[in-house]
Formats: C-alpha cells, structure tokens, sequence
C-alpha cells in the first residue's frame, strides 16, 4: 500500500506477514505536526521489526522520532513490537482499559477466563470436544506468558481524544476493540473491525468480571455506529484500505441476518444446542477450528434471541434452543 496524505497528515503502512489464515497484517506510522504514531504493533517477529525499521528510515524517520503506540485491541498479531520499541524507547502506549489485564497477562484473569470457557462449554453441551479445548487453552496461558507487555499502559474510554483524534469502541472482535476515528479528515483506523475481504470474526470472550458478552450483537452494533460516522477511508488490520465502507458495512449486516435465518431452520429441523447446531452447520470445520465456529454459532443463537427469533431452556445444565412461537 501506498501512503495516504490529507490536511497536513501522513499515514504510511507496514505490511508484514503472519502465521495466520488472514494472511498479512497492517501497522501504521501516522505523522502530523511532528508527532509520529505508531497505530497497532503487528507481530513480535523479525520480519515486522525490519520492516517498521524500513518504512521508519525510507521516509526519513528513525525511532528516536517516534511519539506513542495506540493500540486497536489486544490480539497478538496488534501487539508483537510494543516490548521491542519499549524497551528502546520510553513512550506512551495507548489502549482500551480491558485491554489491560489481557495485554499484562494478569494471572486472576486469565484463570477466570478458563473458568468462564469451562462453564460455557458445558452449558452448550460440548461435552469432550469442550474438555479438549479447555487443556488447549490452559496450555496456551504457559506459552504466551512470553507477550506480556512490560511498558505502563494508559487506559482509553469511549469518546475520549488523542489529540483530534476520538476513541470509538467497536466491541465484537474483541471485547476491548477500538477504533481510532479522524472526523476532520474522514478516516477510520479500524484495527480487525471491519475487513474488506474477509468477516471479522466475534469471539464470545468474559469481561472482566467474567460475565458472557454477547459479541456478535455487540458487533452488530458497533458496524452501525461506524455507519453512521460516515467515514471516507478505513485503514484495517488486515488486507487494503476500503473507500466504500458504507456498502461493505450493509453487506456484513446483511450476511449476518442470512446466517443466523439458516441457524433458524436447522433449529425448526430439530437441531437443539449449540453444539449440534455447530456440528451440523460446520461438518468438519467445527472440530478442527472449535473455538471459532463455537463463538459464531452462539453469536448467531444470542442475535436470533435477542431479536424473538428462539428462546433457550435448560435442561440438566445444558442450553436447548426452540424456535419463539409467541
């Protein structure tokens, strides 16, 4: 991608690869007035370090000129520099204040979340498939101890501004997502929210006192309230900038309705819990990439329920879905 130049600011990306099946991940290095920010840190990786460094210097920059890191929300492929230039470099980094127990590898959470999955696997009749995921999820707290995040980290509310730039939460990806909104220039720095190629996906994750969030609800809300900001240009996490984002926004919002009419009718055919409804919907794909395909099959029965499409009832600790007749 090329920069990106209007009223006096100048966006440059940095496009690195990552192990995931999203591909590429996007940085930017943001200058105005002589500030230069750093928004999202891509990967902890070689390749993404050379290539901050590179952009830095192609456009006669070098780290000693670098202001803050804003962070878009707490996912590893955001994240990977913020030790590496810390560590070089005493500077602010900014991000949404539930990002901060997650980005600091806080022990109490991180066992509260177990919990939090141990429980909702159950109540959505997993049965072992459950059980399996719980070992892979304890086993990832060991291994990613090595992403904490040592700087202090200053927390961001809703609404609040980084100079002219506001806050704008946009929960759904991520409990703590945020997005960086630009009303002068009409820009959105949208971190994973919103996608040109691709949809985001809305993982069901506690809040900090444990609680289930209703993430794709809450994801539908947010792509209406980016709608409404009318925004000329989005600068996404992943894949090229979107100059349409009114259209692709309404195509999301659509796409979900469609799904969650399909979860609908496998409900009226006698599908029941969420986890039959995963297994019908994604015949192979549910077991190879369970957590996902769990946080989009609930995330749809939560959106039908909240809009009196079904209604829930438990029978022996396990969630059944029926279809809502009144």
């Amino acid at each position: 991608m090329d920069k990106t130049e209007k009223n006096g600011c100048t966006v440059y990306p940095i496009t690195v690869s990552t192990p995931y099946d999203v591909g590429y991940v996007n940085m930017y290095l943001m200058e105005e007035k002589g500030n230069l920010t750093l928004i999202d840190a891509g990967m902890d990786s070689d390749e993404c370090w050379n290539a901050f460094h590179l952009t830095l210097s192609q456009n006669g920059y070098s780290l000693s000129d670098l202001s803050q890191i804003w962070i878009t929300h707490n996912h590893q492929d955001h994240i990977g520099l913020v030790n590496r230039i810390t560590a070089r470099r005493e500077i602010p980094v900014y991000a949404h204040r539930e990002s901060i127990p997650r980005l600091k590898r806080d022990p109490e959470f991180l066992s509260l979340r177990i919990r939090f999955f141990e429980k909702l696997y159950r109540s959505m009749g997993c049965g072992a498939a459950g059980d399996q995921h719980i070992l892979k999820l304890q086993e990832a707290v060991r291994r990613n101890e090595q992403f904490k995040i040592h700087a202090e980290i200053i927390p961001l509310s809703d609404s609040e501004y980084l100079g002219n730039v506001q806050v704008i939460e946009v929960p759904g990806h991520a409990p703590d997502h945020i997005a960086f909104w630009d009303a002068q220039r009409q820009w959105l720095f949208a971190g994973d929210h919103l996608l040109k190629t691709i949809s985001s996906n809305a993982f069901i994750e506690p809040d900090l006192e444990g609680n289930r969030k209703f993430t794709l609800v809450e994801y539908t809300r947010s792509l209406n309230r980016c709608l409404s900001l009318h925004a000329d240009t989005v600068f996404p996490g992943h894949g090229e900038l979107i100059d349409d984002p009114k259209d692709l926004i309404e195509r999301r919002l659509t796409r979900i309705g469609q799904k969650a009419e399909k979860i609908r009718e496998m409900i009226q055919s006698g599908g029941s819990t969420a986890y039959e409804l995963a297994q019908s919907y994604y015949p192979t794909k549910y077991i190879h990439v369970f957590a996902p395909v769990m946080s989009e099959i609930i995330g749809l029965l939560d959106y039908l329920e909240m809009n009196d499409r079904i209604k829930k009832i438990l029978k022996n600790g396990v969630w059944h879905y029926e279809l809502q007749t009144s």
